[in-house]
């Protein structure tokens, strides 16, 4: 496509499927929504779209269908700072979709039916079977719009999602992660565990594409389901090769543990949560951007659990991080005015940030 490059290197590239998303106008069973609003969702340009909304000029590889929902979501990404300009358009493959489920709070109508997600849950129901994005394999090395944005940039981000796609989106991603790489490149891979999409496939893959990257970053609890412990040491022992692993215990903590075994955990914030969908995307793309500003592993975490913590606040994939003097705060902010920080979809609370004023807080803003 020749459109959708904001212009200079991409910091970041981001490499897998997106897809057109259905989300549910009210909460409750798939079988009660009438109707749906579209959106855009997909693992790798979430990340993207984080990225580049902290400042971090990234770009997203892929290929979509010549349809309208690919044109839509190319059109979005682009529109969010996300380069765009080496997706390609397959002409005989659709673009993927998932429809989202939205679960029921305690007031609404289907709380409690058997089928309904849950209060403050969601859940996706796939059809990206055949997709364009499914034929993505090495050959995308060769593309020339994407060669250059992967050349220039110092980092590739991927997803275990692509790995479960097809046999040729695996082999791309053991493309992308073979060595000896570029000067300088550092390559993240989040492991992204979606159970539905290894049907049929071998996910006995995922250790050797986890141990083959330089940086990892897992969920405990998908850490345990996919690869048998959620133990950050144990996982340490399972992926030797990683300069970092991080371990995301979802609303406890964080912890990086170094290939020289040195560790760093970090609590998560307090938060009022709206929808968890998008929060680990949003904590990878808080975590990749201290990587490229430089910053240690604390702050690194601190970073991803901020981006984390907008993203909960939020009904869908994508918020908008904290203001930069913020972040800086509560970068910086001792561990008792981090432990005593409260995220709500008003805002943020923190000691670190001063006393709260309500007249000149905008909606969403920090405190």
């Amino acid at each position: 496509m020749a459109d959708g490059r904001p212009g200079g290197p991409p910091a970041a590239v981001c490499v897998g499927e997106s897809m057109a998303v259905l989300v549910a106008d009210r909460p409750g069973p798939l079988e009660h929504v009438p109707a749906f609003h579209r959106t855009v969702g997909g693992a790798e340009s979430n990340v993207a779209c984080g990225l580049a909304a902290l400042g971090r000029p990234a770009a997203w590889i892929s290929r979509v269908g010549a349809d309208g929902l690919g044109r839509h979501l190319v059109a979005e990404l682009a529109a969010r700072g996300v380069d765009t300009s080496a997706v390609a358009v397959d002409p005989h493959r659709p673009t993927g979709l998932y429809l989202k489920e939205v679960g029921s709070g305690a007031d609404d109508p289907y709380s409690g039916h058997p089928y309904d997600p849950g209060p403050g849950r969601s859940r996706p129901h796939y059809y990206r079977g055949g997709s364009a994005a499914s034929a993505l394999g090495p050959e995308l090395l060769a593309d020339p719009a994407a060669a250059a944005l992967l050349a220039a940039a110092p980092l590739v981000h991927l997803s275990g999602i692509t790995a479960a796609l097809s046999d040729s989106c695996l082999a791309l991603l053991r493309a992308l992660l073979a060595r000896p790489r570029p000067t300088g490149r550092t390559v993240s891979l989040d492991l992204n565990w979606r159970p539905a999409l290894w049907h049929g496939r071998d996910p006995g893959v995922l250790p050797g594409l986890l141990d083959a990257a330089d940086l990892v970053l897992l969920g405990a609890d998908e850490a345990a389901e996919a690869l048998g412990t959620a133990d950050p040491a144990a996982l340490r022992a399972l992926l030797p090769h990683p300069a970092t692993l991080v371990v995301k215990d979802a609303e406890h903590a964080a912890t990086a543990v170094a290939r020289d075994g040195g560790t760093v955990t970090e609590p998560a914030l307090r938060v009022e949560v709206v929808e968890a969908t998008g929060a680990g995307d949003a904590f990878a793309a808080g975590y990749l951007t201290a990587l490229l500003r430089g910053l240690d592993r604390r702050r690194g975490l601190r970073l991803g659990h901020l981006c984390a913590a907008a993203a909960l606040t939020v009904p869908g994939d994508h918020a908008p991080p904290p203001p930069p003097a913020a972040v800086d705060a509560l970068l910086a902010a001792s561990p008792a005015d981090w432990a005593a920080t409260r995220v709500t979809a008003a805002g943020i609370d923190s000691p670190a940030l001063g006393p709260p004023n309500a007249d000149n807080d905008p909606p969403g803003g920090a405190r």
